[in-house]
C-alpha cells in the first residue's frame, strides 16, 4: 500500500515530459562507397582505415611526436576543451532546476527606546528567528527534464566537436609535416642538379677553350646552372613558411622543425579498406556532433509545448522565532507556512505559439543540417579514395618517366662527349630529367596527402 502512494505521489508530482521522444530519422546510406565499388584495393567489408589509430598509420616517431605536441597545445584543441567545460556547467545549472531550492537563515535584533511621553515609557526589544524555507517548482509536464536533456545533447556535441578538432589537427600536421619533408626532397635534387651542372659547365668552358664546343654550347651550359640555381632559394623560401605554418598548428612560436624519415620512407599501407558507409555514422565525429545538435533542437520543442501547460510551484518555511534568545527553539516558538500556486497561460498574445513555431523551424534546419553532413562525409570519403587511387597510379607512372628521363640525360651525355649530338640534346634531356625529379617528389606527396585526407573522410584521428 505505501509504494503504491509512494508510485502515485511520484507520478503526480513528476507528470510526463511533454513533447517528441528523440528518434534517430531514416538515413539513405548507400551499399558502398562509389569509388570502391571499382577497386579491388578497397575492400567494402571488414576493418575500416578509420578504425586505426593514428600513430599505427603514421609511423614516423618525429611526426607522433608532433602530433602529441600539437594535441596539448593547438589552441583548436584547448578553446574545444573548454566549449566542453562550459558544456559541463551549463548542464549542472539547468538540471538543478529539476530540484528544491533549500535556503536557511537566521536573524536576529535589539532595540532599546527612551521615554518618549509619560504614556509611552522607555523599553527594550530583542528578537531572533531562525528558518528554513523551500521553493519547488514541480516539473509536472517535463518542461525542466527536456532541458537538461537538450543540455546533455548540447555537452555530447561539444565532445564529438572537440574530438572532430583533434581529427583536423592530426590530419593538418601529417599534412604540413609530409609537404616539408617533400620541400626537402625537391631542395635535395635541386642542389644535387646543381652541383652537376657546374661540372658540366666547366668541362663545355675547357671544351670550349680549346676549341671543341661552341659559344652556344657554354651559353646552353650556363642555361642549365641558372635553371637549377633559381629553384633553391624559392624552395628555402617554402620550407621556412611552412615550418612557421606547422608552428602554429603545434601551438608556438616560429621556429625549426624536427626532421624523421624522407618522404619516400613514410609506411603506406598495401591496402585502405573503407568499411561500411553506415559505420560512418557512428565514427565520424562531425555527424555525431550534428546528430547531439538535433537531440537538442527536439528537446527543445518539449520546452516550447509545457509552456502552454500550468506551472505548478510549492512554497514552505519552518523555524523559530522568538523574543527570548534561550527559549527560540522551544515548541511555542515554532513557526510554518505552506503554499502551493498554479498559474495558467491565458494571453500571451500569440508568443507561445510563436514559440512553438520557433523550435520547430529550428529542429528542422538542425536536421537538414544533420542529412547535409551525411552527404558531405559521403562525397569527402569517395573523393579521397578516387584521389588516393589514382594519385597511386599516378606515382607509379612517374617514377616510369623519371626512370626514362634519367636514360635518356645519361645517353645524351655520353652521345654529346662523343661528338654524336649537340648540345641542344643534353640541354633538353638534363631539363626533362630534372623537371620529372621534382614531379615525382610531387606525386609522392600527393599519395601520402590523399591517403591523410581518406584517412580524416572515414573519421580517423581522434581515437585516444
Amino acid at each position: 500500500m505505501k509504494a503504491a502512494l509512494a508510485t502515485c505521489l511520484s507520478g503526480l508530482l513528476l507528470g510526463c515530459a511533454v513533447g517528441p521522444d528523440y528518434k534517430r530519422p531514416n538515413i539513405d546510406t548507400p551499399p558502398a562507397y562509389r569509388a570502391s565499388q571499382s577497386s579491388s584495393s578497397t575492400p567494402v567489408e571488414g576493418r575500416s582505415l578509420g578504425d586505426e589509430k593514428w600513430w599505427d598509420l603514421f609511423q614516423d616517431p618525429v611526426l607522433q611526436q608532433l602530433i602529441r605536441t600539437a594535441q596539448q597545445q593547438n589552441y583548436d584543441v584547448r578553446i574545444a576543451a573548454a566549449r566542453v567545460l562550459q558544456a559541463q556547467a551549463q548542464l549542472g545549472i539547468t538540471r538543478a532546476s529539476e530540484f528544491p531550492i533549500v535556503n536557511a537563515g537566521a536573524q536576529g535584533f535589539a532595540e532599546r527606546n527612551p521615554k518618549i511621553a509619560p504614556v509611552i515609557p522607555a523599553y527594550e526589544a530583542k528578537a531572533a528567528e531562525v528558518d528554513l524555507s523551500v521553493i519547488w517548482n514541480l516539473d509536472f509536464w517535463g518542461k525542466y527534464r527536456r532541458e537538461t536533456e537538450a543540455a546533455r545533447a548540447n555537452l555530447l556535441a561539444s565532445e564529438w566537436g572537440r574530438r572532430a578538432v583533434q581529427t583536423s589537427v592530426v590530419s593538418s600536421v601529417a599534412t604540413a609535416y609530409f609537404q616539408i619533408r617533400e620541400l626537402d626532397a625537391a631542395l635535395q635534387v635541386a642542389r644535387d642538379t646543381l652541383d652537376l651542372r657546374q661540372h658540366s659547365l666547366h668541362l663545355t668552358e675547357v671544351l670550349a677553350q680549346n676549341g671543341s664546343a661552341s659559344k652556344l654550347d657554354l651559353s646552353q651550359a650556363q642555361q642549365l646552372v641558372y635553371t637549377a640555381g633559381e629553384t633553391i632559394p624559392d624552395l628555402e623560401r617554402q620550407i621556412a613558411q611552412q615550418e612557421n605554418a606547422l608552428s602554429a598548428l603545434l601551438g608556438t612560436n616560429p621556429g625549426d622543425i624536427a626532421r624523421g624519415r624522407a618522404l619516400t620512407e613514410q609506411t603506406v599501407p598495401p591496402a585502405v579498406p573503407a568499411g561500411l558507409p553506415s559505420e560512418l555514422l557512428e565514427r565520424r565525429p562531425d555527424i555525431r556532433e550534428a546528430e547531439q545538435n538535433l537531440v537538442a533542437a527536439n528537446a527543445e520543442i518539449g520546452v516550447a509545448k509545457a509552456a502552454y501547460f500550468p506551472s505548478i510551484s510549492l512554497t514552505g518555511l519552518a523555524g523559530y522565532e522568538s523574543y527570548q534568545l534561550r527559549q527560540i527553539f522551544s515548541s511555542s516558538a515554532s513557526v510554518w507556512n505552506a503554499t502551493g500556486s498554479l498559474t495558467q497561460p491565458v494571453f500571451a498574445a500569440g508568443s507561445l505559439r510563436a514559440g512553438m513555431q520557433l523550435a520547430r523551424a529550428q529542429e528542422e534546419q538542425v536536421l537538414l543540417t544533420y542529412k547535409q553532413t551525411i552527404i558531405n562525409a559521403f562525397q569527402q570519403v569517395s573523393d579521397a579514395l578516387i584521389a588516393y587511387q589514382k594519385n597511386h597510379e599516378f606515382r607509379q607512372q612517374q617514377e616510369l618517366l623519371t626512370s626514362a628521363a634519367q636514360d635518356a640525360d645519361r645517353l645524351s651525355n655520353i652521345l654529346y662527349e662523343h661528338g654524336g649530338t649537340s648540345y641542344l640534346q643534353v640541354l633538353t634531356s638534363e631539363t626533362n630529367y630534372f623537371a620529372a625529379q621534382l614531379n615525382l617528389a610531387q606525386a609522392q606527396l600527393n599519395e601520402r596527402l590523399a591517403l591523410v585526407q581518406l584517412y580524416a573522410a572515414l573519421g580517423g584521428g581522434w581515437q585516444q
